[in-house]
């Protein structure tokens, strides 16, 4: 294979995971509508993306390790079809997590409506699809510094979660004729949680393709880095 058939086996290859973020973004976007709206025709347009999503999988998996086994690509290249293949994965996710919600939804709406329950699902729901939409532009532009901004997205999830899980599991203690409907909510939150998790790994991925920097678990380093300071700073 020629460098120049190669580079355009490479393009191909991010068209093709344009084409499955896309499918993934539109999956989640969906979902939330459909909780929004307690539509259950959107519902169903979740469930039969899916289907094209797992296939679009498969494909650029295959590709990509095609392009492994033939080409051994080095630096750049290699970090780029690495990435390809954990990038296609996260975005396969997030459509199971899409699937998730609507299923979720469909509960809900087979239940006896129940007051307003004592969580901002839309609010969470529209920051983790941001971040999923970031991470994607990061990997367009090739920009680290945007996937940087989606790792410092991340926290306010996870804050947004575990408020979620305290508020949510108060009302299935205490009010149990509404517990089964609290509990559809705190899974589509889990849910919620788990798709902007899905899009701080792209961000990770993304860096790393384009550096070559390894920025997982940065949480945890971080973390040390402060206490480290902290325990400087107080002796």
């Amino acid at each position: 294979m020629t460098r120049i058939r190669f580079q355009q086996s490479l393009d191909q290859l991010k068209e093709n995971l344009l084409v499955m973020a896309g499918l993934a973004e539109q999956a989640i976007q969906r979902a939330i509508e459909a909780y929004r709206v307690r539509d259950l025709s959107i519902c169903d347009l979740v469930s039969r993306s899916e289907v094209a999503i797992n296939r679009l999988e498969r494909d650029i998996d295959q590709a990509a390790l095609d392009l492994l086994a033939m080409e051994q690509p080095m630096a750049i290249d290699l970090r780029f079809i690495l990435s390809v293949i954990k990038i296609n994965a996260d975005l396969e996710r997030v459509g199971d997590s899409a699937k998730s919600i609507s299923e979720r939804v469909r509960n809900m709406e087979q239940m006896p409506a129940v007051p307003e329950l004592p969580v901002d699902i839309p609010r969470m729901a529209t920051l983790s699809a941001e971040m999923v939409r970031k991470s994607l532009q990061s990997f367009i532009d090739a920009d680290p510094e945007l996937a940087r901004a989606v790792l410092m997205m991340d926290d306010a999830v996870d804050t947004m979660n575990r408020a979620a899980y305290k508020s949510l599991t108060k009302v299935m203690e205490e009010q149990s004729h509404i517990a089964p409907q609290a509990l559809n909510a705190l899974m589509i939150c889990r849910a919620l949680e788990r798709v902007a998790d899905h899009a701080t790994n792209i961000a990770e991925d993304v860096i790393f393709w384009i550096e070559g920097s390894d920025v997982r678990h940065h949480k945890s380093v971080m973390a040390q880095k402060k206490a480290a300071e902290a325990a400087a700073s107080s002796g």
